[in-house]
């Protein structure tokens, strides 16, 4: 089927909202090139379930496309239109299933040595719409808190080595209260700022119990009868697939009502959300330090939050892949060092993914090492690459970074 063929009736498997956004659009989506259109489908099936700030970023795309005249279109659709694709991929279902066909094309790109020519005509269009895209003043600079080295009670590991260059290390930081003082800045932030999933507290082991805070909160912990069910899934799809590319596709199809008793909350994007941490992320179902980071990667990437409190916890020791996959239910024991070297990076790669946000030369960045004097912060009122050697208090960083 081409698009100029495409009806509404053709999306009413989609869920409510993205089956109105492409039926209200249909007369564009006929227009679009088939290299191009299943791409976009992919983001239109997964409307109902993204974050506001994904969908914000799907509606933007359609004002955009949508005020262009016939002309630009096609001038901005060409480098698309040009990309060359086998018979059998345009004959696969791209309405019902664009995940898919995106899965094959991205591999027909490589084979067929067209990789750079999609990369170029993508790069010119992200550009252009975003550049049509109003630009919106944050209510409040981001603020991005790590807490790394749980249950580490003496280590020569040198702690933020990869951030020191970039703000200001405390060598005599009370860490007395550290991380309740972090949390309750992270609630002051949310009562300020009453927006949906702009606020986040992450806990790699058991959380700090909250009440009426106004974060949306995700724990390895609360989340483990998700993460069971999942792992228990992966055990079925790989003896049943054929290769890793079919595994991933498999996993990355699963639904939250597939797992309606292991599921944590009952709101539908935040559901997916979670499940998506555990059926797409690599090493969340076995190591909490990678629950961590790899949640707050995709919280920065897709939310974009406001404020953001990621606290790291040991995490199991290391252990063949056989016997983590078997889940025999057993407690092993932890790593608390090996899991200060994981979470110390997860604190650098955290720190980068917030840079990519927009307006991230405002943003505030602060890491402590829990229960410990050492802590570092980074904002734009803050000389980067300097020491303080003087005492202070997480509350009084706090309020160096806001």
């Amino acid at each position: 089927m081409l698009p100029g063929e495409l009806t509404s009736n053709q999306f009413l498997g989609y869920p409510p909202r993205a089956r109105q956004l492409a039926t209200d659009n249909l007369a564009l989506l006929k227009k679009l090139p088939l290299v191009f259109l299943p791409l976009l489908l992919r983001e239109v099936k997964a409307y109902d379930w993204k974050f506001p700030a994904e969908q914000n970023e799907v509606d933007v795309q359609f004002a955009f496309l949508n005020s262009l005249s016939e002309d630009d279109l096609r001038r901005l659709m060409e480098g698309f239109s040009q990309i060359q694709i086998s018979p059998e991929l345009s004959q696969l279902d791209w309405v019902n299933s664009p995940e898919v066909f995106s899965h094959y094309f991205a591999a027909a790109l490589w084979a067929t040595n067209q990789n750079d020519a999609f990369r170029t005509a993508s790069i010119s269009y992200v550009n252009e719409y975003r550049r049509s895209a109003p630009v919106q003043p944050l209510p409040v600079k981001r603020l991005t808190m790590v807490v790394v080295g749980q249950g580490v009670q003496e280590t020569r590991y040198p702690v933020f080595r990869r951030l020191r260059g970039h703000g200001v290390s405390y060598s005599a930081v009370d860490p007395g209260n550290g991380l309740e003082r972090l949390l309750a800045a992270a609630t002051a932030r949310a009562h300020a700022h009453p927006i949906p999933f702009a606020h986040w507290y992450v806990d790699g082991g058991s959380p700090v119990k909250t009440t009426d805070s106004g974060l949306t909160c995700m724990s390895y912990e609360s989340l483990s009868p998700l993460r069971v069910a999942v792992l228990r899934e992966m055990r079925t799809i790989m003896r049943m697939s054929k290769g890793p590319e079919k595994t991933e596709r498999l996993l990355a199809g699963l639904e939250p009502g597939q797992f309606e008793a292991s599921v944590h909350t009952e709101d539908p994007i935040l559901s997916h959300f979670q499940l998506s941490i555990f059926a797409e992320g690599s090493g969340t179902q076995f190591y909490s330090t990678t629950f961590a980071q790899w949640t707050a990667h995709e919280l920065l990437r897709r939310a974009q939050p406001l404020t953001a409190l990621v606290r790291f916890a040991p995490r199991q020791v290391q252990r063949p892949m056989d016997e983590m996959m078997a889940d025999s239910g057993e407690n092993f024991p932890v790593d608390p060092e090996g899991s200060l070297v994981d979470a110390d990076m997860g604190a650098y790669y955290i720190w980068l993914n917030q840079r990519r946000l927009g307006e991230s030369n405002q943003a505030s960045f602060l890491a402590w090492f829990e229960g410990h004097r050492q802590a570092i912060a980074i904002s734009p009122s803050l000389p980067a690459g300097t020491e303080s050697h003087e005492p202070t208090s997480i509350a009084r960083l706090l309020e160096t970074v806001t």
